[in-house]
């Protein structure tokens, strides 16, 4: 035997074992979790009776001083509990039992007579996160890949394992409140800065490090000290009332009452900080089970599980994606720029940007360096990753550079003329299996492709802005574009960090289509008198972020009406917007890009208050006398009877694909999840009437799809 294997003695291990626990000399054991057969660590009921017999051991061993936890994945810690385990439980009481399973194994690690170090690499994260807090010390690399959160809220659930009680105890509750609600995870950095873990190390001495703490003994941890306002209000119950009490009024103008979990998130922080950790637990325990069974958390669960099913899919099945090695982008403007952001940054690809103008190739290298300096400002990034990512990107004012891309990303001017040229430039230019893809929102790919020589290369792949913020893309396929092609881009733009959906080309291709009559019927609604205010905050109230007119100022109004002709030469006068609307343009009024729009941007609040001078514009004097329900479905039920047409017509692939597009392309209330699930609650039967009461009494184009009135007629649902 070596020295190394006298020092060391297994003590549990199989084959389908997840826990390995290796006792060394020095009086520390290291406990190893490794899921077999699964490229991360997630928690499983089933693992508590193996956990539990480990745990016995260790209490059955006084030679045992400490234990270091660590993962067996090279690349993450624990990513959190198993989400498939909450479809099991059938009611509130299956779904508590199953916190209480989950506290009462943590609550003994944190108990045990020995000294538990957590030792962090990679994401610790939901339930990994909350083993980590039952340890007595945390120990986390200085990985980019480290990451710790409780991101509980964003399935429509609250942590049941102990986060709601642990978390704010160490880091103080303003800080803990903040990370269970937004469920954002921090960084090696902010996680040491906020004192969740006591060490941040290299990888290379992780285990060395994590056993000097286990042989340290348990530590003698005070309340947080965050200054003297925090300590103020944290330290004493008044001061924490007033804090719960701000903290539920910034929740509910977020939220509109929306989603239960993070009123619930709130009581039982508040619960455990004035009547202790037992009655804190219990109420955790209680809110999860109540948040598990509900309709909200189902749906966010079910847009989890799509997006993670996504991820596994080529583009077309069994059709392999090539490598894309480099990219060219055309046009550096906004989304020029952040396409070469999402490129270099997120994908690691070099990036060659094209541009007319000296101008424009230096404003979209300062797209990347203003996000990137951000990031080095508050300490996420080291200033020579900074650099790295930026000698990624390289610009030229003609197609030196482009011989050897692989792609190219077309992002200008919405003329037809002009983009058939760059199809034919980058021909000229590049290699034969050079990937053309257009952002356009509304040009039809197949126009795009019509003089091209390899018209099998060209695709669309239209982003939204911001681009480095909104996680969809559209790829569009025309006839003529080849398997190879849609599979490369659909898996490129998984790289830049998108969710993509394969959408079939036609005018407004799916989300500008299903987005249109929801806007057009938004301008009806105000030519009829409803005020600019009433009918945004109806639709936020309802869910989606912004109401459709302060969307179209974002996006401008311009931009956001270049789209219609398309739509109504393709299918018709139902997508025709109200002729009214020419004169906002008329008037110069872009929306915010040009500080003219429906909404006043100047003053200290820009774009809150309505620039009253557009009634006058529109010749309307504005009275509100539909309540905010029969605004919300006028505008949505437009939107869920083109959905429907563009699943029928095969413009989307599947239900699932159109939900994931409305959800991340324009915000459909996530909590509903999506315009097919949602028309699937309401019952396509109600929904055809509805839309039929509209077509009789208001107007035609709220007539109900044929696929609809045929569902209804069978008693079909989409899922």
């Amino acid at each position: 035997m070596s020295e190394q294997e006298n020092q060391q003695v297994t003590m549990s291990q199989d084959n389908t074992s997840a826990f390995t626990l290796t006792k060394q000399e020095n009086g520390v054991a290291i406990l190893t979790m490794d899921v077999p057969g699964e490229s991360m660590n997630t928690l499983k009921a089933e693992f508590a009776d193996e956990i539990t017999a480990v745990l016995d051991d260790i209490e059955n061993d006084s030679s045992i001083k400490g234990v270091v936890l660590c993962s067996g994945k090279s690349t993450s810690f624990v990513a959190g509990a198993d989400i498939s385990m909450l479809a099991a439980c059938q009611s509130n009481s299956d779904a508590q039992a199953l916190a209480k399973q989950g506290q009462d194994v943590f609550n003994r690690i944190e108990k045990m007579r020995a000294t538990f170090v957590a030792a962090i690499h990679g994401p610790a994260l939901g339930g990994g996160l909350e083993l980590a807090l039952a340890c007595h010390y945390r120990v986390c690399t200085d990985s980019p890949k480290t990451q710790l959160g409780l991101p509980e809220v964003q399935l429509g659930i609250l942590p049941g394992s102990g986060g709601t009680q642990r978390l704010p105890r160490l880091i103080g509750v303003q800080q803990g409140m903040k990370m269970i609600l937004t469920g954002a995870p921090a960084r090696a950095k902010q996680a040491k800065k906020y004192g969740i873990v006591d060490d941040m190390v290299a990888h290379s001495i992780l285990l060395e490090v994590a056993q000097e703490y286990a042989l340290k003994g348990k530590p003698q941890r005070q309340a947080p000290q965050k200054g003297m306002v925090n300590k103020l209000l944290e330290q004493n119950k008044y001061g924490r009332n007033l804090l719960f009490k701000k903290a539920r009024e910034q929740t509910f103008a977020k939220t509109k009452g929306n989603y239960p979990a993070p009123t619930l998130i709130l009581d039982v922080i508040e619960t455990g900080m004035n009547k202790g950790m037992e009655a804190g637990l219990q109420a955790e325990a209680e809110a999860f089970g109540q948040l598990v069974m509900s309709p909200e958390s189902f749906q966010l669960r079910q847009i989890f599980f799509a997006t993670t099913q996504m991820k596994k899919e080529h583009g077309v099945a069994d059709v392999a994606p090539n490598k894309v090695a480099k990219v060219g982008v055309l046009g550096g403007g906004l989304m020029g720029g952040g396409i070469a952001y999402v490129t270099a940054t997120k994908a690691g690809v070099p990036v060659r940007i094209k541009d007319v103008r000296e101008d424009g190739i230096a404003n979209a290298m300062k797209y990347s360096y203003d996000i990137l300096s951000k990031k080095v400002k508050k300490r996420f990034m080291a200033k020579s990753e900074m650099q790295k990512q930026m000698s990624m990107l390289t610009g030229s004012l003609d197609y030196r550079g482009f011989q050897d891309v692989d792609m190219v990303i077309e992002a200008v001017f919405e003329d037809l003329d002009l983009k058939q040229q760059m199809v034919c430039d980058v021909e000229t230019h590049t290699q034969q299996s050079t990937i053309f893809a257009s952002n356009t929102s509304s040009i039809p790919i197949a126009h795009i492709a019509a003089k091209a020589s390899r018209p099998e290369n060209v695709i669309g792949l239209h982003y939204f802005s911001p681009v480095d913020k909104m996680p969809l893309a559209e790829v569009i396929a025309h006839d003529t574009t080849s398997d190879e092609t849609i599979s490369t881009t659909v898996e490129f733009a998984r790289k830049q960090g998108k969710t993509p959906i394969v959408v079939r080309d036609g005018a407004g291709f799916y989300v500008n289509r299903i987005l249109a009559p929801y806007m057009n019927e938004a301008a009806y609604l105000l030519l009829a008198g409803e005020p600019v205010d009433h009918v945004d905050k109806s639709l936020v109230k309802f869910g989606f972020p912004v109401g459709p007119v302060k969307l179209l100022d974002e996006v401008g109004i311009d931009v956001g009406t270049k789209i219609m002709p398309f739509l109504i030469d393709q299918f018709g006068s139902r997508f025709k917007a109200p002729d009214a609307f020419d004169k906002i343009l008329a008037d110069g009024r872009k929306g915010k890009k040009n500080g003219k729009g429906f909404y006043l941007y100047e003053g200290k609040k820009p774009g809150k208050a309505v620039d009253e001078s557009v009634y006058g514009l529109l010749g309307v004097t504005p009275s509100s006398t539909l309540n905010e329900k029969a605004v919300v479905e006028r505008c949505v039920l437009m939107m869920l009877n083109e959905a429907a047409r563009c699943l029928d017509e095969g413009v989307i692939r599947s239900a699932r694909d159109g939900d994931i597009g409305a959800i991340f392309g324009i915000g459909f209330p996530p909590f509903l999840g999506g315009p097919f699930r949602y028309m699937d609650t309401l019952g396509i039967d109600t929904l055809v009437n509805k839309l039929t009461q509209y077509a009789e009494t208001i107007d035609a184009r709220f007539a109900p799809a044929d696929c609809l009135i045929e569902k209804a007629k069978e008693n079909k649902t989409f899922y």
